[in-house]
């Protein structure tokens, strides 16, 4: 089970939202390179960032702070935010990201989405946001009244390399993730799948490790860390 600690970046910092409410955001002291160090300095290999700025404009807003982040501590980053456009991807790909996450943009244009795995092969990851059993999109604002699993097995062929499914309401909330829509989604999907949203504490780590599913890949954990409910000297332990 992978473990990835989370940075959110809006205007250089690092902040968690609410529900992916930009109105409702908490900002950090320590900047997203230092806080890489900090999740490098205990251990962990892995890293999920999402560009809050490039989400709203559609533009590699914080490209620099990525490339400082890889070039500095050698992690296997995932990154997303607002990639609509193939070039975008290769600029990210270009500093040395493990994968790319597309959302909005690839769920609206499934082409992109199929263009973009052809091109970029086991480097394209796609985030699956999920209300009530349906997808949203544009920030969470947007509900597109498709069910994530029918949308799913539409492009389960494409080679999409990494599931990110995120539960909108739990995110942010620390009230545990959705395992059990999780479980269903890495049934049908064709690759791994990452769980995300609600994570609150050690429990819920050890959980999902306990889940049935070899799909399942990892984890993430954003809000929980920088309230101080999970220690990463304990999360550390964790690490496979």
């Amino acid at each position: 089970m992978k473990i990835f600690p989370a940075i959110d970046i809006k205007d250089k910092k690092c902040v968690r939202l609410i529900k992916g409410d930009f109105e409702n955001k908490t900002e950090y002291k320590a900047s997203p390179i230092d806080q890489a160090a900090k999740y490098k300095d205990h251990g962990f290999k892995n890293l999920h960032i999402i560009d809050l700025d490039g989400a709203l404009t559609g533009k590699t807003i914080n490209l620099d702070i990525i490339k400082e982040i890889v070039s500095k501590y050698d992690l296997k980053i995932e990154i997303g935010g607002g990639v609509r456009n193939i070039d975008s991807i290769k600029q990210y790909i270009d500093v040395g990201v493990e994968k790319v996450i597309l959302g909005s943009g690839a769920i609206k244009n499934k082409d992109f989405l199929r263009t973009a795995c052809e091109k970029f092969k086991n480097q394209i990851a796609l985030g699956l946001d999920e209300k009530d059993g349906n997808l949203c999109v544009s920030g969470w604002k947007e509900n597109l009244n498709i069910k994530t699993i029918n949308f799913l097995k539409e492009v389960n062929d494409f080679g999409i390399s990494r599931i990110i499914f995120t539960d909108i309401n739990r995110d942010g909330m620390k009230t545990s993730p959705n395992y059990k829509e999780t479980v269903k989604i890495a049934e049908i999907s064709n690759c791994p799948v990452v769980i995300s949203g609600g994570v609150s504490s050690l429990n819920d780590i050890k959980k999902a490790k306990d889940l049935d599913n070899k799909k399942i890949e990892g984890i993430i954990v954003g809000k929980a860390i920088y309230d101080g409910d999970i220690k990463l000297e304990e999360l550390a332990k964790e690490i496979d």
